[in-house]
């Protein structure tokens, strides 16, 4: 039970660090709006492109992305798909760590051209080109302008946040964005830091430029490193509730043990007076007894770790997170093997102090 729960456990605490690592643990992303207050609605954000620029120049800043979009119907043929477009900088694909698949992604000289072209996901570049899996250079409209594929980016599968699909999305260049969709402002600034265990600091030093370029503070920031923190911290707590609530068995197991070598004593009194009878010493009676718990416990924890260990391949075969690790194993092991040890002790105390006469008149 032990090693099972806690390799439960423990698998959870990587699958939802693995999840908010994923967002990127050494970001941070600024939103319009206040947390707690109002939203700016779209197009009135108080974000722009000049905030990025200047944020560009705080140290611990590797990159900052901006972006903005909404929801599109786009037409190729006879298909028609409604995804979320992204307008964005050619930095994306760096700061956010999501290669293309094939193709290329947008560059410098699409953004200053305002250029009419496109990188799809996965799931949009499936639906709008079905058949076809190498869609560069294919052309299809989103709103009432044509926009050429000049790439598709590699598959990233579903995050596991909101429900949502990562993959279905497409990116044009932000200026583009602006021209053709009429996007205007900045819905989100993601800041991409140097060195995570300073990007306190750096969160710090963001809130003060962008106060000071706004005049106030119309912005929220969430450091995602915090709330992988948070909730590290969160689910070791329930690992170790887990782990105490499988500790109980290893108490019933060692009261179970008590009580068989009670009983075993109980039984075998005449065969103690018989020992006893031919020169064994209180010592003898009581090492033999302390053995027989030990070995008897010993054999169970080696038998409990293994079927621990199936029963967690198990799970993890029907898709349930699972962590190996030796700490546990060694963990449960080892406190079988003293629970023996300990809850032993008494019966073979009672053992080793029966009265040779009284043992031998046993029937």
């Amino acid at each position: 039970s032990v090693i099972v729960m806690m390799a439960i456990g423990a698998g959870s605490t990587q699958s939802i660090i693995d999840r908010i690592s994923g967002l990127g643990s050494d970001q941070l992303t600024i939103t319009p709006g206040v947390a707690g207050g109002n939203r700016f609605q779209a197009g009135a954000s108080t974000l722009t492109t000049d905030d990025a620029l200047a944020l560009e120049e705080l140290p611990n800043v590797r990159a900052v992305v901006p972006q903005n979009g909404n929801n599109s119907t786009l037409r190729a043929g006879a298909v028609s798909v409604t995804t979320s477009g992204t307008a964005t900088w050619p930095n994306y694909v760096e700061a956010l760590n999501w290669p293309v698949g094939t193709g290329t992604f947008l560059t410098q000289a699409d953004e200053d051209d305002y250029a009419t072209v496109a990188v799809l996901g996965q799931t949009v570049a499936e639906a709008l080109f079905p058949g076809n899996p190498d869609p560069i250079g294919e052309w299809f409209i989103a709103g009432r302008f044509p926009f050429q594929v000049v790439g598709v980016m590699s598959e990233r599968g579903t995050s596991g946040v909101g429900g949502q699909d990562p993959d279905n999305t497409f990116f044009v260049p932000f200026a583009t964005g602006e021209l053709r969709f009429g996007l205007r402002g900045v819905r989100s600034l993601t800041v991409v830091v140097e060195d995570e265990s300073l990007i306190s600091e750096t969160e710090a030093l963001v809130n003060a430029l962008l106060a000071s370029r706004h005049g106030r503070v119309d912005f929220t920031i969430r450091n995602n490193a915090s709330l992988l923190e948070t909730v590290s911290e969160t689910q070791s707590t329930f690992t170790i509730l887990l782990g105490s609530v499988a500790a109980i068995s290893l108490l019933v197991g060692g009261i179970g043990i008590m009580n068989i070598m009670l009983v075993n004593v109980t039984e075998r009194t005449r065969e103690i007076g018989i020992r006893m009878a031919t020169g064994a010493r209180m010592r003898d009676i009581l090492r033999q007894f302390n053995i027989e718990a030990v070995v008897v416990s010993a054999i169970g924890g080696f038998l409990g770790s293994v079927i621990g260990l199936a029963v967690a391949f198990g799970l993890q075969r029907f898709g349930v997170p699972i962590t190996f690790t030796a700490t546990p194993v060694l963990l449960a092991f080892g406190c079988a093997f003293l629970t023996g040890l300990l809850f032993g002790y008494l019966p073979a105390r009672k053992a080793a102090t029966l009265d040779p006469a009284v043992a031998l008149s046993s029937a």
